[in-house]
């Protein structure tokens, strides 16, 4: 078991960069030199002269209810004394949300000002420097944003309050996550630049200035060619996708010429973005669930569309003909079109950037079906983060609709965010016979076992059908193929799937014996909603699987 461990952490460590090891140890071995970096005197602050106020779509669902009482992730919670905010009864993820007023920034926010006030004025009270959740650097980089976005739309700000944010700010700086980097250090970004153009003098163009240096790197190199993030969560996606929206919105809002430089680069990347993510959606216009992905989380992609409107980026829907099909080859996607509101999303990626793959699953060959415009077969999504074994079972390849060999990952996800061996697929065959469409494609994710088995799945489209064919090579004890129905899907009669509207959907197999199994699907983060799963534990090296429709 020991050398089990030892074997994990190598094959996880292995993919690091080496600033990410030097960070690491930086924060460890000089967290003197941290502290009196992030408790540095910060004079000479003023509120720069905008343009105008900020203006911006509120969509955040209210969070605070009134009297101290928040509601995230489906639970209530109050904070009555300053412990509160740092509570043993909540999550972390629970006390992230609280500390990172987002309220602020909500559906209504700007008609309960006195609220908003007290919430401002409380956070500042109960929480010292660096003291508890509200001082790491993610929540801090949130929590300034929102601060920013709420302050600019007030006609006078408390002196204190300036003061606060440019505490907040001066941690931040000392704190940038270096050795996390991805979604984390593009958000450390973005807020010292929200910071740094919100408040003038020599803090505020260092911020600046140090924001950019994050952003000038990072957008390039978070940002692939087809559109999309790379760390391959639509969920992710979307929210770096209205970060980006927020910086141009910044830049009009304030005139800081340093900002106006770089509009036209991220008016290009907000539009690319929002072509891979139309792409990554089903017809009901949610995305996919593939890697860390839930509802709720991030704004939709019609608001993210109404926002980048505003800010002048163009984006024309693409209309497709039935058995088209967009291959997203830098991110490793294919979306194929059905005919009557169909669709399928096929996961033909590697598990994410390499040395960051923190929000990836076991999902390698996975995918989703959408059929008159209703989702039939889904992934299992994600209710929580941490490290418990659901959070692990949540990521799992048993979680995913493709296939399991000896009760193993495909990919060897771990802990709460950690991945050793990966499955690297090869690149997908794609051609059209016979009125259908196919696509073929390998990995090599269970190469590692006795036997060094190689999963190869074929997807056979036509215009009522769908043949999933999944075929083993090498040696294996068992193996297991699975869908998920997603909960509105009835199982009518035998071997048929019953639509709400009505639309029937047939399905057959061949090579196993089929086993129907309670599961649960998992839309929203602290929710669990009742299931089905079709469970085909192969008699040999190959199980097909047939769906039909009119």
């Amino acid at each position: 078991m020991k050398t089990e461990r030892l074997l994990l952490y190598f094959h996880t460590v292995r993919y690091l960069r080496l600033g990410q090891i030097v960070y690491q140890l930086y924060y460890r071995l000089a967290r003197t030199r941290v502290i009196r970096q992030a408790l540095a005197p910060v004079n000479e602050l003023s509120q720069r002269s905008w343009r105008g106020p900020w203006v911006a779509p509120l969509v955040r669902p209210r969070s605070h209810l009134g009297k101290g009482v928040f509601e995230f992730l489906g639970e209530r919670g109050q904070v009555v004394s300053a412990a509160d905010w740092n509570t043993k009864e909540k999550s972390k993820l629970w006390l992230y949300h609280l500390h990172y007023l987002d309220d602020l920034n909500a559906v209504d926010a700007d008609i309960r000002a006195a609220q908003q006030t007290w919430l401002v004025q409380c956070w500042i009270d109960d929480n010292p420097p660096l003291s508890g959740n509200g001082w790491e650097p993610y929540t801090l980089s949130l929590r300034l944003v929102n601060l920013v976005k709420w302050c600019a739309r007030q006609s006078q700000i408390p002196v204190h309050w300036l003061a606060s944010m440019a505490r907040q700010a001066q941690a931040l700086a000392a704190l940038e996550e270096r050795h996390i980097m991805a979604n984390h250090l593009f958000a450390n970004g973005k807020a010292l630049v929200f910071i740094g153009a919100f408040l003038t003098g020599k803090p505020g163009s260092r911020w600046l200035k140090r924001g950019l240096n994050i952003l000038d790197r990072e957008v390039g190199e978070q940002f692939l060619a087809d559109g999309g993030h790379f760390e391959l969560s639509p969920m992710y996606h979307s929210i770096l996708l209205w970060d980006l929206c927020d910086l141009v919105n910044l830049a009009d809002r304030s005139g800081v010429p340093e900002l106006l430089e770089r509009v036209s680069s991220w008016r290009g990347v907000i539009e690319r973005g929002l072509a891979w993510l139309e792409c990554m959606c089903h017809p009901d216009g949610d995305i996919a669930f593939f890697n860390d992905a839930a509802f709720s989380s991030a704004p939709s992609l019609k608001e993210i569309k109404a926002y980048a409107n505003c800010l002048g980026c163009s984006f024309a829907e693409q209309r497709r003909q039935p058995l088209s099909y967009v291959h997203l080859v830098n991110t490793g996607y294919i979306a194929v079109q059905l005919a009557q509101g169909g669709k399928a999303l096929l996961d033909v990626a590697e598990v994410g950037p390499s040395y960051q793959p923190g929000h990836a699953h076991s999902d390698t060959l996975s995918f989703e079906l959408s059929l008159f415009g209703r989702r039939v077969l889904v992934n299992s999504g994600i209710s929580q983060y941490g490290e418990d074994i659901e959070r692990q079972r949540q990521r799992s390849t048993a979680a995913h609709n493709t296939a399991e060999i000896n009760g193993k990952n495909s990919s060897e996800v771990w802990a709460g965010f950690r991945v050793a061996r990966r499955a690297r697929p090869v690149a997908p065959k794609i051609w059209e016979a016979d009125g259908r469409l196919l696509v073929r494609c390998a990995h090599d994710g269970y190469r590692r076992l006795p036997g060094a088995p190689v999963h190869q799945r074929q997807w056979a489209f036509s215009t009522d059908g769908l043949l999933i064919v999944d075929t083993l090579s090498g040696c294996f004890q068992n193996a297991m193929a699975r869908f998920y129905l997603h909960p509105a899907i009835q199982i009518a009669g035998h071997q048929e799937l019953c639509l709400p509207e009505g639309h029937k959907v047939r399905w057959s197999v061949t090579g196993g014996q089929v086993q129907i199994v309670p599961s649960t699907w998992h839309p929203e983060f602290g929710v669990a909603v009742p299931n089905y799963c079709i469970e085909i534990p192969f008699d040999g090296t190959e199980v097909a699987i047939n769906f039909s429709w009119e």
